[in-house]
């Protein structure tokens, strides 16, 4: 039989018998590749190590040390592992999916009974007696009735749903493993052994609808981490521990920012010292955008479906959007309304009023906009994912030329922002079309030209992630990285050919005909309440004096001081500096104490001694003695620190 021709990832070529295997392949380059292979990847996708490898394929080998060989581990943990380890100690649970997420993975079950925290160490040994027998995973194809027909007979009901609601027709993957009966349906690919898989860590437990429908059953979400060795699994176990320590709804009680409650899920109830933050933050925002030739509007949050007909979120974005009617008895008319998920329709209305000339281009409208979104139960968290938020959102209309200049003029404004809140580090990435999309495929093409062309004439890096786009068009997104390594991503650029074709905004060209402008969609923070919980965690609390909701509290030592403190206080207040008065008949200590727990940045301190020598004995946050200094020269320093960074 006539050999087949492999090209390596280096250009060079591997002359292999037919049929043979990603393994063959990396045997003939060397022992040590072949210990390490797990996977390959032919022209993207990968596949399992053990699959046949199609003639005149660019193959190259995936290792476990590499970040897809990690993946694939995890993968093969919760698929494989996992999955098996509930089915022998649950035999009546029923198996729902188990993907990979950043630093880890999760699998659904349905349990008869109720499932807690407590019963993963359990789960854990179960694990660990499966991987100690090093079994080989191998894995059979299926056609569609085939598979559904294991599936029913295994009463494994999640499954059969999947693969029957599947377009697919045949080649359905079921793994198994040569000591286990155990059978799972997936993707793959997996680990070839399992004596592959390094340190694992399950870590919590939840509750997730079936296919993200709160209609369906609520499944136990399983979650767990992986890594090739201890220490990387320590190191992650030690940041987890730190997250926690830092999160920002422990933190949003202990300072007394915001709260939720039942009547109002996913809706911020903001509380005095929390809107300060809030509303220090949209200064400096709004301050920024101004200087960089933005003007601010506001826009209706009620807004009648034949405007979001027209603009496509009506067919693209409905499960999303909070609908509303209108047929009262008392009521002249019939409505159906929306509560705006998003600004951009609204902004193309303004533009649209009165006639634009290429010279009004680039046309940059702002506004913090509020927004609702209905998130599923299940997915909402703190301040991170809520319902109702408000975006420093903006929408530019300008002229395809432009496309290039006002990426760049985002972008820096957008490095400017996030330095001065305190991230030194972001990434890149371009999201390409989505499936669920609108407009033609040539004008998807011209857009993620456009903005892959601006993106790279602007020498900056990025990676591509495809088929997260907008229903509309593509973007950027900007990922912040926190003070201990997490991603966050915040900001966004989206380039937009479709929605004023949609609107039929124009704008008079230099040849005096009418042309259709671009639109730029774009946040920098992107939603305040979750950039305010990312501030929060990044800070541990510990705010920039500028952005801190009290800034200074005078606690007096003894009642003789009350006045002098009162004074103080007055003289601070009257600087516009938020300060706050403490004269309770309370130790100083445990004034201090208390007063550092709620992240004071400064607490002053006055006695009998300070009275006389018309000074300030000053503890600032996280330090342990306190400075003694003069009035004066507190005042000064204080004033100097508290501006904001617009303001130094």
């Amino acid at each position: 039989m006539e050999n087949i021709t492999i090209q390596l990832p280096d250009g060079s070529k591997k002359e292999l018998p037919h049929g043979s295997t990603g393994l063959d392949l990396a045997a003939s380059i060397g022992p040590g590749l072949a210990k390490d292979a797990v996977a390959v990847s032919i022209k993207g996708e990968q596949y399992d190590l053990l699959d046949a490898l199609p003639d005149k394929s660019e193959v190259s080998i995936i290792t476990i040390k590499s970040a897809e060989g990690l993946d694939i581990m995890r993968h093969t943990l919760t698929a494989q592992v996992l999955a098996s380890a509930v089915k022998n100690l649950y035999p009546d649970a029923k198996l729902a999916i188990g993907p990979t997420i950043e630093d880890g993975f999760y699998y659904d079950f349905l349990f008869s009974k109720p499932l807690s925290v407590d019963d993963l160490p359990n789960i854990e040994k179960e694990m660990n007696e499966i991987i100690s027998d090093k079994s080989n995973i191998t894995k059979t194809l299926h056609n569609k009735d085939d598979a559904i027909s294991i599936f029913n007979d295994m009463e494994e009901t999640f499954k059969a749903e999947i693969i029957a609601e599947s377009e697919q027709q045949d080649n359905f993957q079921i793994y198994t493993q040569d000591n286990s009966n155990f059978k799972d349906l997936c993707r793959g690919p997996h680990l070839p052994n399992l004596s592959l898989i390094g340190e694992f860590k399950l870590t919590k437990v939840s509750g997730a609808y079936w296919r993200g429908d709160s209609s369906k059953p609520m499944l136990t979400r399983i979650y767990g981490t992986a890594w090739n060795n201890k220490k990387d699994l320590n190191n992650y176990l030690e940041r987890l521990s730190k997250a926690e320590e830092v999160d920002h709804r422990k933190l949003g009680k202990e300072m007394d920012l915001f709260h939720f409650q039942e009547e109002a899920p996913g809706m911020v109830f903001w509380h005095p010292k929390g809107w300060t933050i809030y509303t220090q933050l949209q200064q400096y925002v709004r301050e920024m955008q101004k200087k960089a030739g933005y003007f601010e509007v506001n826009t209706p949050e009620v807004v009648d479906r034949k405007l979001w007909e027209k603009s496509g979120h009506w067919d693209k974005y409905r499960e999303n959007m909070f609908i509303t009617e209108i047929d009262e008895e008392h009521a002249n008319e019939k409505r159906t309304n929306a509560l705006k998920p998003m600004n951009c329709p609204n902004h193309v209305q303004i533009y649209n009023q009165g006639i634009k000339s290429y010279r009004d281009l680039p046309f940059r409208l702002s506004e913090f906009g509020k927004c609702h979104r209905y998130e599923a139960s299940g997915t909402m968290h703190g301040l991170m994912r809520v319902r109702g938020f408000t975006q420093d959102d903006a929408h530019i209309f300008c002229t395809e030329d432009q496309i290039e200049s006002e990426t760049k003029n985002f972008i820096d404004l957008l490095s400017s922002m996030y330095h001065d809140l305190g991230f030194s580090d972001f990434k890149i990435k371009l999201s390409t079309r989505p499936e669920k999309r609108i407009g033609s495929d040539a004008s998807w093409d011209k857009a993620e030209k456009a903005l892959q062309d601006a993106i790279e004439k602007l020498q900056l890096p990025y990676v591509v992630d495809e088929g997260d786009g907008a229903f509309y068009g593509p973007k950027l997104d900007f990922v912040l990285t926190d003070a201990i390594g997490r991603k966050w991503q915040c900001g966004t650029l989206q380039v937009d050919f479709n929605l004023p074709g949609r609107f039929d905004s124009t704008y008079i060209g230099p040849d005096g005909s009418k042309h259709i402008p671009v639109l730029l969609h774009r946040a920098a923070l992107g939603s305040f309440e979750r950039f305010i919980g990312i501030l929060l965690e990044n800070y541990e609390g510990k705010l920039p004096l500028w952005l801190s909701p009290t800034q200074v509290v005078i606690a007096a030592i003894t009642d003789e001081a009350n006045d002098y403190a009162e004074k103080l206080n007055e003289r601070l207040s009257n600087h516009k500096l938020r300060s706050e008065l403490d004269i309770r008949n309370e130790q100083i200590s445990y004034k201090v104490r208390e007063h550092s727990l709620n992240k004071i940045p400064y607490i002053v301190a006055v006695g009998k001694k300070e009275v006389t020598d018309n000074t300030v004995s000053v503890r600032k946050l996280g330090q342990d003695k306190n400075v003694v200094i003069s009035l004066e020269e507190f005042i000064k320093e204080i004033l100097l620190e508290s501006k904001n960074p617009l303001d130094k």
